[in-house]
C-alpha cells in the first residue's frame, strides 16, 4: 500500500495520453469517482492541449468529494523530465518541454484546491499502479512494463516506487539488445522498443513480406494465432529483446517478477510465449533462475490509479 494511503481525502488523478486525457478521483482504497475523459486536441498549440486538461480538472472539481482532495498525481506520456515538472510527449506535438505541474497546479489553485502535485511518467504511472492493487502486489522487487507502441516501464525496489531523479528509472524500452541493430528514434542502436514496439512488429513482418489486411501488430498476432510463420517470427523476435532486457534488468536489480501491459501484451500468449521460452536462455544464474514473467492486472485503469498511487507515494502525507 502506498506510504500515504490512509491520509484522509481522495487523490486528484490525471492521465494524458497521445488520444486522451483522463480524471478520476481515487479514494484511499483504490476505487475510482468523478471519472472524466476528453480527446486529446489535434493540430492545436499548446495552450489548446493544456485546455483540455483544465476541462477535465472541472469536472472534476464539480464533484461532492473535490472539497476533500489532499494531492494530486500527473501521469504523461513522456519523455518527462519530473524534477524539472515539464513533459515532451512524442505524440503530443504541441508540447515540448511544456510546464505541465506548473500549469495544473495553477488549474487547481483555480478551483479551490492548491494541493501538492507531482508528474511522472506513464510507464512509472502503471508500475505504481500494478505494484498498489494489481500483478505485482506484494512483491517488494518488480519491473512493470507497458508494450504498445513505444515500450516503457518502471521499477518497485524494496517495496519503494523507484522513479528516480528526472522519473525515468526502469525505462527499459530504451536498453540496447542488439549491437548491430537498426537506429532507434531515440538516438541509440538495436533498442528494445526498435524491436518489440507494436508499431516495431508491424513493420518488421511488413519488410519480411507479410501482407496481412490489418498492418498493425493486432493484425500481426491474429496472423500468428492463425499459423502464419513470419508473424509468429516478428512476435518470437519481439519476445525474445524483451526476455533480454528483463533478465538484464532482474540480474542487475534482483527484480522477482517482470509485469507486462499494454496494447502488445493483449495478445496474450503469442507474446507471452516466446518472452518465457527465451528467458530461459537470459536468466541462467540462480538468483534470476525463478523470475516471473505475468500480465497487467488493471487494463485501463493503470492511468488513473498509478497517477493517485504515485503521489500517495512520493509526496508527503497530508
Amino acid at each position: 500500500m502506498p506510504r500515504a494511503a490512509a491520509a484522509s481525502g481522495p487523490t486528484a488523478a490525471i492521465d494524458i495520453g497521445g488520444t486522451k486525457i483522463a480524471g478520476a478521483l481515487v479514494h484511499p482504497d483504490g476505487t475510482m469517482t468523478a471519472t472524466t475523459r476528453r480527446p486529446t486536441p489535434r493540430g492545436g498549440d499548446a495552450d489548446t492541449v493544456m485546455a483540455a486538461v483544465a476541462e477535465v480538472v472541472a469536472d472534476l472539481a464539480a464533484a461532492p468529494d473535490w472539497p476533500s482532495v489532499r494531492r494530486c498525481g500527473i501521469g504523461s506520456a513522456g519523455p518527462v523530465d519530473s524534477a524539472r515538472g515539464t513533459v515532451s510527449p512524442v505524440n503530443i506535438t504541441a508540447w515540448r518541454d511544456y510546464p505541465l505541474l506548473a500549469r495544473t497546479r495553477e488549474v487547481l489553485a483555480g478551483h479551490g484546491r492548491p494541493v501538492p502535485a507531482v508528474l511522472v511518467g506513464d510507464g512509472v504511472a502503471m508500475t505504481a499502479a500494478e505494484h498498489w492493487l494489481g500483478a505485482a502486489r506484494g512483491h517488494a522487487n518488480a519491473l512493470c512494463m507497458v508494450v504498445s507502441t513505444g515500450v516503457g516501464g518502471g521499477l518497485v525496489l524494496d517495496g519503494r516506487l523507484h522513479p528516480g531523479p528526472t522519473g525515468n528509472a526502469g525505462h527499459i524500452g530504451h536498453i540496447s539488445v542488439d549491437f548491430g541493430g537498426e537506429e532507434c528514434a531515440c538516438g541509440g542502436r538495436g533498442c528494445v522498443e526498435s524491436i518489440a514496439s507494436g508499431t516495431a512488429i508491424a513493420r518488421w513482418a511488413r519488410e519480411q513480406g507479410w501482407t496481412g489486411p490489418d498492418p498493425t501488430a493486432a493484425g500481426v498476432a491474429a496472423a500468428a494465432r492463425a499459423g502464419d510463420p513470419v508473424a509468429l517470427a516478428a512476435f518470437d523476435r519481439a519476445g525474445r529483446a524483451l526476455a533480454a532486457a528483463i533478465a538484464a534488468t532482474a540480474t542487475l536489480v534482483e527484480t522477482g517478477i517482470a509485469v507486462i501491459g499494454g496494447g502488445v501484451a493483449a495478445s496474450g500468449d503469442t507474446l507471452f510465449g516466446p518472452v518465457r521460452a527465451h528467458l530461459a536462455t537470459y536468466a541462467t544464474l540462480g538468483f534470476v533462475s525463478g523470475l516471473e514473467v505475468v500480465p497487467a492486472a488493471l487494463g485501463n485503469d493503470a492511468g488513473l490509479i498509478g497517477a493517485a498511487s504515485a503521489a500517495m507515494t512520493l509526496l508527503p502525507s497530508s
